[in-house]
């Protein structure tokens, strides 16, 4: 019965862990990567995650057509620049980071309505010891085109 209730505990504090976290992250969104979409209307979801050196993640979206869209990803300090792609259902590279300097937003139109997928990847460093990790966090931001 001991083992049981300790093997309980031990769910649980994993579970209110992680939800701490996560709501750190969410709240590091909104801090820091918000105010990068500019004038563009917030698409009203949060996606962030906590990812170390050498981690990757992906996320699919869709996007429409006759809409301007701006991608904003953001990372906490500690982390080295996130690289991201954003790849067709082709796998044809439509933006990579690392081929632009790094930057952290890309502005675009698609001419026609489709579904994309977004890697980023948190490059590994030189560190010999526990790899930094950190909020890793990709907002999006839209207006319809005039």
């Amino acid at each position: 019965m001991k083992i049981n209730r300790f093997a309980l505990t031990l769910v649980v504090l994993f579970l209110t862990v992680g939800t701490v976290v996560n709501a750190q992250c969410k709240s590091f969104a909104k801090k820091t990567c918000l105010p990068e979409l500019g004038s563009y209307t917030h698409d009203g979801n949060y996606h962030a995650t906590i990812l170390s050196e050498g981690e990757e993640a992906e996320l699919y979206k869709t996007f429409f057509s006759d809409m301007e869209y701006r991608m904003s990803v953001c990372s906490d300090e500690n982390l080295p620049p996130v690289e991201f792609l954003v790849l067709d259902a082709d796998r044809n590279i439509l933006y990579s980071s690392k081929e632009n300097n790094n930057t952290r937003t890309w502005d675009f139109k698609l001419q026609s309505s489709q579904q994309l997928r977004i890697v980023l990847k948190i490059p590994s460093g030189q560190n010999s010891g526990v790899p930094p990790q950190g909020c890793v966090s990709v907002m999006f931001g839209f207006r319809i085109k005039s």
